[in-house]
């Protein structure tokens, strides 16, 4: 028996998002009467990342910790300006969503050649294991969502990850970043898989 009723949780994106409102409405407001629009915004952050993922596989940390931590707020950019436009479609949404993803695996894509380049293992699987968890975080809650359950839940999710992730590429801690990734991203995909197979059994 399918699930019926979903209840939509706030997450911490949807929080910042309400929080940041006053700034990021002036901004989305201008990018529009600039004539940009919202794919566009959305193309720019995936080659800002592009070039974030270039400097971190360089071995250049600090700026590529620095273009990831300016890369973020216009990751928010796109949706405000539908918004405002007032024609959000599903179609930009999906192209987002993918375009996030892409967004951060070319930024652990550039970590993960370099670590090759030093021939540190160690380190590579990390960074695997925290791409490997990071898109697994968002699959487990679009799979969800797909079959109208919830799971807007865990403890790291895309923002999170933001959080840890530019500090310490910034600071030159990228091993210590990967670490929690790995761990704690890969322990939401599976706190979302339980919070989704509890939902499930309610509705048999």
């Amino acid at each position: 028996m399918k699930n019926t009723v979903k209840t939509e949780r706030v997450s911490l994106t949807d929080r910042l998002r309400i929080l940041f409102k006053w700034v990021l409405d002036p901004i989305g407001a201008f990018l529009n009467r600039l004539g940009l629009t919202p794919n566009t915004i959305t193309m720019l952050g995936l080659v800002g990342s592009i070039v974030a993922g270039f400097f971190l596989a360089k071995g250049n940390m600090l700026w590529g910790g620095l273009i990831v931590l300016v890369m973020w707020p216009v990751d928010a950019l796109d949706g405000t300006m539908a918004r405002l436009r007032g024609e959000p479609t599903d179609f930009g949404g999906f192209v987002d969503s993918v375009t996030d993803r892409y967004s951060e695996l070319v930024i652990y894509a550039g970590l993960l050649y370099y670590f090759l380049e030093q021939g540190d293992t160690l380190a590579s699987m990390l960074v695997f294991a925290a791409a490997s968890g990071s898109i697994l975080v968002s699959y487990t809650r679009a799979r969800a969502e797909a079959l109208d359950f919830d799971a807007k839940i865990g403890a790291l999710t895309r923002v999170e990850r933001y959080l840890v992730l530019a500090p310490g590429l910034v600071f030159n801690f990228p091993l210590i970043a990967m670490w929690i990734i790995a761990i704690l991203a890969n322990f939401t995909a599976l706190q979302r898989i339980w919070y989704v197979r509890r939902q499930a059994h309610k509705h048999f």
